[in-house]
């Protein structure tokens, strides 16, 4: 074939594939969470009050090739409006106890390749890569009802990680295989150790046998997630949900339950119960989440209560304490339902009582002044154009609303 044969059988095809590509779906928005909040006691005996501005994100996502690629893009700006932490009473992770940590600054950097080649019968397929959750447990806190995170964050979600995911789907059920590293951030700035990269495995299985029901559960070895050159003790982690989201009389009601169980190596086990469920009838949404949670304690930084040392030495793993907790809460939409520029006035009160399951050198009345302790919160929820999206399910797996065309 001759080069001006060829240089025209390229410039066809790309004749043909640039429409495609500009036909593309796209969905984008952004929200923030300003919060005020109060708990009591906090550590070291003593009650504390924050404002800061939660869950700063803007997203966007594309489907081109008629659905065949998918792009996922989200930016998380708790580096700079939360970068001492939120107040959370129960939660932990990444170094941080009763203040949830902030997020990496790229939350979703992923692309997906969806039934670029067909599988026979009603199978479809995808092949995803890039940073972003691990094919693991329940929906992150940011997609459900409460401002405050649960305690079992880091028991049942796996993120923040560099992954790739296999996707196969057939009629109602989803089967994702992924690999990523197994190395959790130490600060927001932080990318994934590469050199780790496929070092932790996950599945999930999700059916959805009923209209608005579905069952998930799901699978993980994660290499040394508490330190990152892979000197610490793997988890094997499994976690099981159902989920329902229907129409009920004048409303829509969601409700959701999770068993979920962490394995250090024999050496340290975490369980992990949560039931919530809200209501959306018009402007109002009130809510309420249960829950009993094991967390590990380490020795608190002297300068800050609410930090331990990092990287995580095993060795000063004082004990598990269970928190017993429970989160009511009410949401009334100052704007229209459904409106593209979007605000509603959250209040919340938080309950928890925590207790001893292992560890003779940790007492949490001592630590806290008392082992029933309290927190509550005020804040507008703000958001704009599309709703949040359902993180954490690439390719054959998201349910993602496409709305603006190009």
């Amino acid at each position: 074939m001759s080069v001006r044969a060829r240089g025209a059988l390229v410039c066809a095809a790309l004749a043909l594939a640039c429409p495609a590509a500009l036909r593309a779906q796209w969905s984008y928005g952004a929200q923030a969470i300003p919060v005020i909040a109060r708990a009591d006691p906090a550590p070291i005996d003593s009650s504390v009050t924050q404002f800061v501005v939660a869950q700063p994100v803007v997203w966007v996502h594309g489907m081109l090739w008629d659905g065949r690629v998918r792009l996922h893009a989200m930016l998380d700006g708790e580096a700079l409006t939360m970068k001492n932490g939120q107040i959370a009473t129960s939660d932990f992770g990444e170094g941080w106890s009763d203040k949830r940590h902030p997020h990496t600054w790229a939350h979703e950097l992923i692309a997906s390749l969806v039934d670029v080649a067909r599988l026979p019968g009603p199978l479809h397929w995808s092949l995803t890569a890039g940073k972003g959750f691990a094919p693991f447990g329940s929906d992150d806190p940011m997609n459900r009802p409460a401002v405050l995170f649960p305690a079992n964050h880091h028991w049942s979600q796996i993120l923040e990680r560099a992954v790739a995911v296999v996707g196969v789907r057939a009629g109602p059920a989803t089967l994702e295989v992924g690999w990523f590293n197994g190395d959790e951030p130490e600060n927001p700035w932080q990318w994934p150790n590469w050199t780790r990269f496929a070092d932790s495995r996950s599945a999930r299985l999700t059916v959805a046998p009923l209209n608005g029901l579905e069952l998930q559960g799901s699978l993980a070895d994660v290499a040394s997630p508490e330190h990152r050159g892979g000197a610490g003790l793997d988890h094997s982690m499994w976690n099981v949900s159902a989920r329902y989201q229907h129409p009920a009389g004048p409303g829509a009601l969601y409700a959701m339950a999770e068993l979920a169980r962490t394995d250090e190596e024999g050496v340290f086990v975490y369980h992990s119960a949560l039931a919530e469920a809200q209501y959306t009838v018009g402007r109002h949404r009130p809510y309420l989440r249960l829950e009993q949670t094991d967390r590990p304690e380490e020795p608190r930084l002297l300068n800050d209560p609410f930090r331990s040392i990092r990287p995580h030495n095993e060795n000063g793993n004082l004990g598990i304490t269970r928190w017993r907790s429970a989160v009511a809460g009410y949401g009334w939409s100052v704007t229209r339902p459904g409106a593209r520029l979007r605000a509603e006035a959250v209040a919340e009160a938080a309950y928890f009582h925590v207790t001893v399951v292992t560890g003779a050198t940790l007492n949490p009345e001592a630590f806290y002044g008392r082992n029933d302790l309290w927190q509550l919160g005020v804040g507008l929820r703000i958001g704009a154009f599309d709703p949040l999206h359902r993180m954490g399910r690439y390719g054959v797996a998201a349910e993602e609303p496409m709305h603006h065309h190009m």
